[in-house]
């Protein structure tokens, strides 16, 4: 019998449990069965998940389109992103763009902003952060870029970028950031959560943080 998780050939069976045959993988240590009844455990769950998030489907939806609860959902959206690693970008000297996403988190009583960057012609998600729009959160992601010794760091007219941003490389003029506000349209589109006019949002910030790693990096 060949394991469900490692696929190795030291499976033996170990009891039943509600008059179904469970494994034992003397690889892994880890339990299964071959047949569940319910969604959640199959194999293809995680990616269907994935795929979904990506597709403008709320946390609802895809526990009804894959007959899970909205908690597995949810647990099953953080072990996902947990996994994912952020790509390595190790080109100097490209253009990159920068700009701020309001968002709604919880009831909305406090502003949050999206601040992330792209690599202008890979379109290539560098790093981003969530909260508010002032000189210690919109620096995080500053520094990353100029760590990469960027030509040109374009942004828009917010006034913050002019502090920490050497004035040789910033340019904010009209369409300069053309490509990350295409972008920012993509967002709100396929991500249900950052849609405006809309019920949906996030009530806790790392579920916002875990969507937004899946849809950038997953």
């Amino acid at each position: 019998m060949n394991c469900s998780y490692c696929t190795s050939s030291n499976a033996i069976k170990k009891g039943k449990r509600n008059n179904k045959q469970r494994f034992y993988c003397k690889e892994c240590n880890k339990s299964f069965q071959l047949n569940y009844s319910y969604q959640a455990y199959k194999v293809e769950t995680n990616n269907f998940i994935r795929s979904l998030l990506k597709e403008s489907c709320g946390v609802r939806s895809i526990g009804r389109i894959l007959s899970i609860s909205t908690k597995t959902v949810l647990s099953r959206m953080l072990n996902i992103s947990k996994q994912i690693r952020v790509p390595y970008f190790n080109t100097f000297g490209c253009k990159f763009e920068v700009d701020e996403l309001f968002i709604k988190i919880a009831n909305g009583k406090s502003q949050n902003w999206l601040t992330y960057a792209i690599e202008q012609q890979t379109k290539q998600v560098i790093g981003f952060i969530i909260g508010s729009r002032n000189t210690e959160t919109l620096k995080q992601v500053i520094d990353k870029v100029l760590l990469l010794k960027p030509k040109r760091i374009y942004t828009d007219k917010l006034n913050i970028y002019l502090s920490i941003i050497p004035k040789e490389i910033h340019k904010r003029f009209q369409y300069c950031t053309n490509r990350i506000e295409r972008m920012n349209l993509n967002l709100r589109t396929h991500i249900k959560r950052l849609s405006r006019k809309t019920i949906c949002y996030s009530k806790k910030l790392e579920y916002l943080e875990a969507h937004l790693k899946v849809y950038f990096w997953g």
